[in-house]
């Protein structure tokens, strides 16, 4: 039998076990109140628009001024080689001779008619011949002398130009035929750049207009030219035309071969300008964006770009003179999210 007190106490904690449990479901099902999303923070920064150099970047490959193939007109064997490639040489500058077996035959020939013809024109100046007679002798002679010069020029090879040796084809013993020259000298104060430019410019490129040039091998350095050429037409399947540029090139450090970057400058264009720093990219593509804030909210604005201008960038289109872009805080944004300002 069990005792009344022991029933009473059990009783009493049965009830407060249900009192407990009632209360433990109803604080489970009661529902918690929303706690406020926090606003991303955001700096922002006013961009304006200004006057931008308007200018064009191209690329082109540098040429010597002037080129020389240098070799005698015909087969002939030859006999020494003064300059070797990399030698500078002035105009006039003997760089070859080639057997000179003919050359003294044909002046051998050029001395006797010259004789013949002395003697043949006093004959005829007191009437001694006729005409006809000191027409031949003349003739003779004006040919022998013309071959003459002509071998001379083929067997004793100068430069035509001052300039740097860039090859040299044959060596001394060689025999000469027709193929290769047996030297190519090049002119290299000044050199220049043949670029092709959009029609689009063909009112704004004059001759005479500076531009600068940086060359792969030299870095930022910038190099100073000018136009020297335009070509008058357009070719119409590219709808370009060709602009030759001149450099001085005083040190030569410059040489034929060299990839070069040109920048044409050709005025000035008012467009706003942002930090680089509020420019985003498009993941998977080349496309650039800003965010732009209004009323609270930022709109996620696709930018088409100029010029990068040190830490800024011309934009062409996208932004608007006086608008507000982020420059912080980007990487949380999504388009149309409002967002708080930093205090600065």
């Amino acid at each position: 039998m069990i005792h009344l007190n022991s029933f009473k106490t059990l009783s009493i904690l049965l009830a407060a076990g249900a009192l407990f449990a009632c209360k433990g479901s109803e604080e489970k099902t009661q529902p918690q109140e929303a706690v406020p999303e926090e606003k991303v923070k955001v700096s922002l920064q006013e961009v304006f628009a200004r006057e931008v150099e308007k200018q064009e970047n191209l690329t082109a490959t540098v040429e010597a001024w002037a080129v020389n193939n240098i070799a005698p007109k015909m087969s002939a064997r030859i006999e020494n080689v003064y300059v070797e490639v990399g030698d500078h040489v002035a105009r006039g500058q003997k760089l070859a001779e080639v057997d000179p077996t003919s050359l003294i035959q044909a002046k051998l020939q050029m001395e006797n008619d010259s004789i013949e013809f002395s003697r043949s024109n006093e004959l005829y100046s007191v009437g001694g011949t006729s005409k006809s007679e000191w027409d031949a002798r003349k003739m003779a002679y004006d040919l022998s002398r013309t071959n003459y010069k002509n071998l001379l020029d083929n067997t004793i090879l100068t430069s035509p130009i001052s300039g740097v040796v860039t090859a040299r084809n044959y060596d001394k013993g060689d025999m000469f035929s027709n193929g290769a020259a047996l030297y190519v000298v090049e002119q290299i104060q000044p050199v220049k750049l043949k670029i092709n430019v959009s029609e689009t410019l063909f009112a704004s490129v004059k001759k005479g207009m500076p531009v600068d040039i940086r060359l792969d091998v030299y870095g930022d350095e910038v190099f100073k030219g000018k136009i020297w050429l335009v070509y008058p037409t357009v070719d119409p399947a590219t709808r370009t035309f060709p602009v030759e540029v001149t450099i001085e090139n005083r040190d030569e450090r410059i040489r034929p071969g060299m990839f070069a970057r040109v920048t044409l400058t050709y005025g000035t264009e008012n467009n706003v300008v942002v930090p680089d720093v509020a420019l985003v990219k498009q993941t998977g593509s080349g496309d650039r964006y800003v965010y732009i804030y209004r009323d609270g909210k930022v709109d996620f604005q696709k930018v088409e770009l100029g010029r990068r201008l040190d830490k800024e960038y011309e934009i062409l289109s996208g932004v608007e003179s006086g608008d507000k872009v982020v420059i912080e805080g980007q990487a949380r944004l999504n388009d149309g999210m409002e967002v708080e300002i930093m205090e600065k």
